[in-house]
């Protein structure tokens, strides 16, 4: 028998690409399956989301003046890293949503999967969302597709590693910066991967997760004047009618996806219109 006293660990929030505790000191329980205890984690507050909103807007505008091919590498960095904990992943889905490890292993596999099909949109968006129009008169006209801002994520309890990724990696591809609140139920997952943000080349800032309880945490998100769309996905439906008009006042985007497609891409990017006068 072992006389080690064993060290229970608190995870933290992610913010700025540093791990700070809840500015409110708050934490819950993180219970496995069966309702054991596995450690604690913070449980953020309305002034947690407000000082990542701001440093998320502070790091939005260099992520999205990078190369859309810097952006696409980085995507694929953030899946060679994942892949280097694909077992840990895989280990804290067995203990948070009793599946078997071969079905928790395949969600792993999804998510990683998953990055590496947005990190492929990152030079192609402009082909699709974009155009050359016909005008009358000496011009030509572009219409780009470019970020919208500030965007927020409610990931869900099931899956929920995958389902947060499916949310990231399509607002982060086109430039956009993010706020995301884990599954309040399993967060494991969550925490990890805010550790592998931590150590990749995804700059500071571009992408924070919140640990927290989401019927607190979600009218917040949708009130939030300088939050500009949020993935609804992971929203209780007695949730999702309360979120839809606290967001109506800054009129803020808000969808609900499943599945990967370009479309969760487009959702929160703006089209951008150019005149320019044709040289003689």
């Amino acid at each position: 028998m072992s006389d080690r006293l064993e060290v229970r660990k608190t995870y933290k929030l992610y913010i700025g690409g540093a791990f700070p505790r809840s500015e409110s000191g708050r934490t819950y329980d993180v219970t496995d399956h069966a309702g054991n205890f596995i450690a604690n984690a913070c449980q953020a507050s309305r002034k947690d989301l407000r000082d990542a909103v701001v440093i998320a807007r502070g790091a939005q505008h260099k992520w999205a003046s990078a190369t859309a091919y810097n952006r696409g590498q980085i995507l694929y960095r953030i899946a060679e890293m994942m892949e280097g904990r694909r077992d840990q992943f895989a280990e804290e889905i067995v203990t948070s949503d009793a599946i078997s490890l071969d079905n928790a292993l395949k969600e792993v596999d999804a998510a990683i999967d998953t990055w590496v099909w947005y990190a492929g949109w990152s030079d192609k968006l402009g082909s699709i969302a974009g155009s050359t129009n016909p005008v009358s008169g000496p011009y030509y006209n572009f219409t780009i597709p470019e970020s919208m801002g500030v965007i927020g994520v409610l990931a869900p309890d099931s899956p929920s590693l995958l389902g947060l990724v499916q949310a990231l990696a399509p607002i982060l591809v086109s430039g956009n910066s993010v706020i995301a609140l884990a599954s309040t139920r399993a967060p494991l997952s969550a925490i990890t991967f805010a550790e592998v943000l931590a150590t990749s080349d995804l700059p500071g800032g571009v992408c924070n997760i919140l640990t927290g309880k989401q019927d607190e945490l979600a009218p917040w998100f949708a009130s939030h004047m300088d939050i500009d769309g949020i993935d609804a996905s992971g929203v209780a439906q007695s949730l999702l009618s309360d979120i839809k008009i606290a967001g109506a006042q800054n009129l803020k985007r808000i969808h609900t996806f499943s599945g990967n497609t370009p479309h969760r891409i487009l959702a929160f990017m703006e089209a951008k219109t150019i005149w320019h006068p044709i040289g003689v």
